[in-house]
């Protein structure tokens, strides 16, 4: 079956940077949808950025755009999460799923992936 193993996260101050990976193993297609969420104590769940891995495309939470940027590995077969300007409110476990057979805006819910990597928590504090 299709594997999602994430890296990455940790520690850092405000306005500072970490980059999330998300490996990938098991897919034998290129149509599916990548997407990162995450999800503070006592917050529901957000969508915050996914790439569609049929043409590349991707798209982005207003609470994110302009500092987060998604990318992908085809040869790794890896998908990154760089986080830039870092604020307190983006701490939250982070986890990135896999929608098959999908394309996405960013407005597929949740419950619509297949997949889940494992989430790592990143917290901005002084």
């Amino acid at each position: 079956q299709p594997q999602l193993v994430q890296s990455g996260g940790g520690v850092v101050q405000p306005g500072g940077s970490l980059r999330l990976s998300c490996a990938t193993s098991g897919f034998t297609l290129d149509y599916y949808v990548i997407t990162w969420f995450r999800q503070a104590p006592g917050k529901e769940r957000e969508a915050i950025s996914c790439i569609n891995n049929q043409d590349g495309s991707t798209f982005y939470a207003d609470s994110v755009k302009g500092r987060f940027t998604i990318s992908r590995d085809n040869t790794e077969k890896t998908v990154y999460l760089q986080m830039n300007t870092l604020e307190p409110d983006d701490t939250a476990v982070y986890s990135c799923a896999a929608d098959l057979n999908s394309y996405s805006d960013l407005s597929t819910k949740s419950y619509e992936y297949d997949y889940w990597g494992q989430g790592t928590q990143v917290t901005v504090s002084s």
